[in-house]
C-alpha cells in the first residue's frame, strides 16, 4: 500500500489528509498518516479572537486522532526533526509528560510520498530584546497565554482598588496586527462592562507600529487608510514609518528614537518556515527557511517530497514572485495537492498549481470586516461592514466544509445563531 506521510496539522495540512483519508484511505489505495506535535487543531486566523478572549480556544479545536478516525488516515504525535531521503523516513523526536518523562522514544516513519505543511512562525528579523520581551502569536497556546496576562492585568487593577492605565503594543500592521488591534478595542468595553472597570476602555493605550508607510500593506491604499482612520478613532495609536530596533521589559525603542511604553507586547510582523528546514538533507531552501517547490509543489530536489502553504515558496505563474502566505493559498494547494497526489500513484503525469487571488479580508471585531474580492467579471472591488463580515466568516466556513461536509457545516451554522443570542462575546478563564 503506498504510504503517504503528511507532517503539519494546519489548516491545509489537516485539509489534504481529510480529503486523502476520504478518496485513497478508505478504499485502502494508500495509507494516510498525519504527523504534528499538538493533539488538536486550531484555524489560524482565529488566534486573535483567542487573544482577546472573544473566542474559547477548547471549544472551537478540533481532535486530530477524531478527526483521523472520522475520514480513514491515521495521526501520529510528535515533531519532525530529521529526514532520510536514501530510506524515504521522517524522524520525530521523543515525547515527554508534563513532568519530563520519555513516553516514547525518537522513532521514525516510512514514506513514498511526502508531504510537509509545518506552516510558519512569526519573523522578529533579529531585533534584539523581542524574542525575550513580546509575545508571538503563532499558536493557540501563546495565544491563550497573552489572553491570561491581559486578564491578570484587569484583575490585578480590580483587586488594588485604583484607576490604572494599562499599555500595549503590537509590531506589524499587517492583517494579524489590525485584527488583534480592533478586537483589544472592543474587549476593553466588554471588561468594563463586566465591572473590571479600573482600567477603562481609554486607559487600555494600544500603540499599533508599522515599519511600512501604512497599516495593511499586502491591501490596496483605499482600504488600508480607512481602516487606519477607524483604528485612530477607536482609540488605536498607530505609527507608520517606524521601525523598532529595541525591545526591553518597559517597552519598545524606534529608529527615529521614540520609546513607546508597554507592559503588553505583541510581535506580528513578518513570517518565517521553522529553522528546522534549513537543514533536512539536500532540500533547498530560501532566506526565510521556506521549501522550494516547482509547479507541481514538488521540492526542486526531491519528487518523493511535496511540500505547500506557508512553508514552502511557490512560485506564482510567470510573475516572478511565490504564491503569498494566506489561508486560502493553502485551501487550494490542499485541494490540488489531493488530486495530485492521486494522479501520482495512479502514474499519471502532474498538473502545476495555479493560483486564484479572490482577495483579502481583515476583520474589525464586532464592527464588521473590510477588504477587497476579486471576480472575473467585476474585477477587484472594495467591501466592508456587515456585508464583509459575513464573507470574513464564509472562509471559516470553506474550511470548516473541507473537514466535516456540507450537511455537518450547516447544522453546526443553526447551532451556533440559536446559541449566540444570549452567550457573552468575551471569554474570562
Amino acid at each position: 500500500m503506498h504510504r503517504i506521510v503528511i507532517v503539519g496539522g494546519g489548516a491545509g495540512g489537516l485539509e489534504l489528509a481529510t480529503q486523502l483519508g476520504r478518496k485513497l484511505g478508505r478504499s485502502g489505495r494508500a495509507k494516510v498518516t498525519l504527523v504534528d506535535a499538538r493533539m488538536t487543531h486550531l484555524w489560524k486566523p482565529l488566534l486573535h479572537e483567542v487573544a482577546s478572549g472573544a473566542l474559547d480556544a477548547a471549544e472551537s479545536e478540533l481532535n486530530y486522532l477524531a478527526q483521523a478516525s472520522w475520514n480513514h488516515f491515521q495521526f501520529q504525535l510528535g515533531r519532525m526533526t530529521g529526514l532520510d531521503q536514501k530510506s524515504r523516513k521522517i524522524e520525530l523526536a521523543p515525547l515527554y509528560d508534563e513532568e519530563g518523562n520519555v513516553i516514547a522514544p525518537r522513532r521514525s516513519i516510512s514514506y513514498d510520498t511526502l508531504v510537509i505543511s509545518v506552516g510558519s512562525g512569526t519573523n522578529d528579523f533579529g531585533t534584539p530584546g523581542a524574542a525575550d520581551h513580546c509575545l508571538f502569536l503563532d499558536d493557540p497556546d501563546a495565544a491563550i497565554a497573552f489572553q491570561k496576562r491581559l486578564l491578570s492585568e484587569y484583575m490585578g487593577a480590580q483587586a488594588r482598588g485604583k484607576s490604572e492605565t494599562l499599555e500595549v503594543a503590537i509590531v506589524g500592521a499587517g492583517a494579524t496586527g489590525v485584527e488583534l488591534a480592533a478586537e483589544l478595542r472592543d474587549a476593553a468595553r466588554q471588561f468594563s462592562a463586566y465591572g473590571l472597570d479600573k482600567i477603562s476602555p481609554e486607559n487600555l493605550k494600544i500603540t499599533l507600529i508599522e515599519a511600512g508607510p501604512r497599516v495593511l500593506p499586502a491591501l490596496p491604499e483605499r482600504v488600508s487608510l480607512p481602516v487606519a482612520e477607524r483604528l485612530v478613532h477607536e482609540g488605536v495609536r498607530v505609527m507608520c514609518g517606524s521601525a523598532v530596533t529595541l525591545v526591553d521589559e518597559e517597552g519598545l525603542q524606534l529608529a527615529n528614537g521614540i520609546k513607546v511604553a508597554a507592559r503588553l507586547k505583541v510581535w506580528a510582523a513578518g513570517i518565517r518556515a521553522p529553522v528546522f528546514l534549513a537543514s533536512l538533507g539536500n532540500l533547498k531552501t530560501n532566506r526565510i527557511n521556506q521549501l522550494e517547490v516547482s509547479g507541481t509543489l514538488q521540492t526542486t530536489q526531491d519528487p518523493n517530497i511535496f511540500a505547500f502553504g506557508d512553508c514552502a515558496a511557490c512560485p506564482n505563474g510567470h510573475s516572478g514572485t511565490n504564491v503569498p502566505p494566506r489561508a486560502q493559498a493553502a485551501h487550494q494547494q490542499a485541494h490540488f495537492l489531493a488530486q495530485a497526489i492521486t494522479r501520482r500513484i495512479e502514474g499519471r503525469p502532474l498538473p502545476s498549481f495555479t493560483y486564484r487571488d479572490y482577495g483579502s479580508l481583515v476583520s474589525l471585531s464586532r464592527e464588521g470586516a473590510v477588504g477587497t474580492l476579486m471576480g472575473n467579471l467585476m474585477g477587484s472591488f472594495k467591501v466592508e461592514g456587515w456585508l464583509a463580515r459575513m464573507f470574513y466568516i464564509s472562509l471559516y466556513r470553506m474550511h470548516q466544509r473541507s473537514l466535516f461536509g456540507t450537511r455537518r457545516v450547516v447544522a453546526r451554522m443553526l447551532a451556533d445563531a440559536l446559541g449566540r443570542s444570549t452567550e457573552p462575546r468575551l471569554k474570562l478563564h
